[in-house]
């Protein structure tokens, strides 16, 4: 259970139920980063040329569940050794364990919003990005329920 979704200064879970989502799967390092502000992908994946308002986040532990989600308020192109919203501590930790890529697209988010219901993990996990909607992640209680809506 994500305790932190029940702090008073939450944001509510008002987003448009049409709304257009990018599901990915974060382990906790990239989790933070992501309740910072900042969601980075190598340039190559799919995700940073597909069109999406929102990024959801399948948190890998400690809750194996979809817990958050966010708008997407810019995505930023960024080289290894160049400024900007990346430094090199990041790259070391959310980069070079997936890929050896040098070029990313850090997706810049608004505040988490916590879903008032996760989406558990019922053996199925979250690989690569899932595309769906709000109302999808609002209406599924398990990720297997959410695949048969959403696309890969």
């Amino acid at each position: 259970m994500d305790l932190n979704r029940f702090a008073e200064n939450s944001p509510a879970d008002d987003a448009p139920g049409d709304a257009s989502v990018c599901v990915v799967a974060t382990q906790s390092d990239t989790f933070r980063r992501c309740r910072e502000g900042i969601y980075p992908a190598p340039r190559s994946y799919r995700r940073t040329r597909e069109s999406f308002e929102y990024m959801a986040f399948y948190r890998t532990a400690p809750v194996s569940s979809i817990t958050h989600y966010a708008r997407v308020t810019d995505r930023v192109e960024q080289a290894r050794g160049e400024p900007g919203p990346m430094d090199e501590d990041d790259w070391t930790a959310l980069i070079d364990p997936f890929s050896d890529e040098d070029r990313v697209v850090v997706f810049r988010l608004d505040d988490l919003v916590a879903l008032d219901r996760p989406v558990a993990n019922d053996g199925n996990g979250v690989r690569g990005a899932w595309y769906c909607t709000i109302a999808d992640l609002r209406g599924a209680s398990t990720l297997s329920a959410l695949s048969e809506r959403a696309r890969t």
